[in-house]
């Protein structure tokens, strides 16, 4: 314990003297707008408030104050704006494997590194890239290109999309329940949504996956659906003989002064890809999600909600990508974040029941409480712990552990 007091205190110190964004929230889009990071995100990135929601919406190509470079058919900023970022944590459980760094306490940088490149590249396109900049990952993480036309008030897109992680909703994603792996509110994810809490044998999750695919997206400011072709693979040069299906709608409506919202997600159909023989995986998993974003007083107050589940895969037959289990996998969440230090500090609480679909030592439920701290509207410190409880976890010598302790530093230039 005495090590990591040391070692939050070194990166608080560090941490002063740096600047900052987030995978959904580059410093490139501030500067190609003019806008404050808090226009966009509601308490702390990456979470997003109606304004940010709207951005997205009409393909990242808000001008702002930048100047741009005009003609025929032709609109894009002088500037190619483009945001580095990089995330340094810390996380310590207290399992029983020694071959398991972090029971011996994992110090995690950079865990994420990389050049976010996008904005505006059209009247009606926008586009954002990832490219790492860790040896040992794909350089080209994630790619998408929006292409939107706005008809009578409504957004008609599509959305040729790539990415090593953030599945098949990446096309197009808008509330921060933790649906899509990069806009969640907890650095924790798989103990604070239900979406990232399922898993299948292979990795995949619904909410944050390989992926390749083909989103149609319609939005409005109060709604918005796609649905997309995609399958569970990432790389320069990817065979494949069928698309599975996802889709995806919200309705986002303001009531009582709260912005407020409600999903579904249904992922079904089968992908086969490969080259000689070929692989195929069903995706089979729904959910439903809510959140609330409002003032309680004078203190900015959010509530996220998520339940789902993904099939078990039978004994013979094609395998559910998303569940390796004989049974369903099924899970609820709840977050609740308040301001203590309205756009400065915050305080989350959550609760997850999961079942792994597993036949035995299936339980899993897990409460987390979480400090974010903003030194800047962009550069965020968050510290965590998690406790986890059920049958998983009562098994001979917890290999695991039972208990998570977390600190994270998100910066970015």
């Amino acid at each position: 314990m005495k090590t990591f007091r040391h070692f939050a205190l070194a990166m608080v110190v560090a941490g002063s003297l740096i600047e900052v964004p987030v995978a959904e929230a580059s410093p490139g889009f501030a500067r190609q707008t003019g806008l404050a990071c808090n226009t966009c995100h509601f308490q702390h990135f990456p979470a997003l408030n109606a304004f940010g929601r709207a951005f997205k919406q009409e393909a990242y190509t808000l001008k702002g104050r930048q100047e741009m470079v005009e003609g025929e058919n032709l609109s894009i900023p002088v500037s190619l704006n483009i945001g580095l970022i990089t995330k340094m944590r810390y996380i310590r459980t207290n399992g029983t494997d020694p071959t398991r760094a972090t029971n011996t306490g994992d110090i995690q940088f950079p865990d994420e590194a990389a050049l976010l490149i996008g904005g505006r590249a059209g009247e009606n396109v926008g586009f954002l890239v990832e490219a790492s900049l860790i040896d040992s990952v794909t350089s080209y993480n994630s790619f998408r290109v929006h292409y939107n036309n706005k008809a009578t008030g409504v957004n008609l897109g599509v959305i040729p999309f790539l990415t090593d992680a953030g599945g098949a909703p990446y096309g197009m994603e808008l509330l921060s329940t933790g649906a899509q792996r990069f806009i969640r509110i907890a650095e924790n994810r798989t103990a604070t949504s239900a979406q990232q809490f399922i898993q299948g044998g292979t990795g995949g999750r619904p909410g944050g996956s390989e992926a390749t695919g083909l989103a149609f997206v319609a939005s409005a400011p109060q709604w918005f659906a796609n649905f997309t072709l995609w399958h569970p693979n990432f790389g320069t040069e990817i065979a494949h003989g069928q698309f599975a299906n996802y889709f995806r709608a919200a309705y986002m409506p303001m009531i009582g002064g709260w912005d407020t919202a409600i999903g579904v997600q249904y992922f079904s159909g089968s992908s086969v890809s490969g080259t000689g023989i070929a692989v195929e995986v069903d995706t089979k998993a729904s959910f439903v999600d809510a959140q609330a974003q409002g003032v309680i007083g004078r203190i900015p107050v959010g509530f996220y909600l998520t339940w789902g589940k993904a099939d078990g895969s039978p004994a013979i037959g094609t395998a559910n990508y998303f569940n390796a289990q004989p049974n369903d996998q099924k899970a609820w969440s709840i977050v609740g974040e308040v301001g203590v230090i309205p756009n400065r500090s915050t305080v989350y609480l959550g609760y997850l029941n999961g079942d792994n679909g597993m036949t035995s030592a299936n339980e899993d439920r897990r409460v987390t409480l979480g400090l974010t701290w903003m030194l800047m509207q962009n550069l965020e410190l968050q510290f965590w712990n998690t406790w986890a409880r059920g049958n998983r976890y009562s098994g001979a010598g917890q290999p695991t552990g039972d208990n998570e302790t977390g600190f994270m530093l998100f910066a970015g230039f």
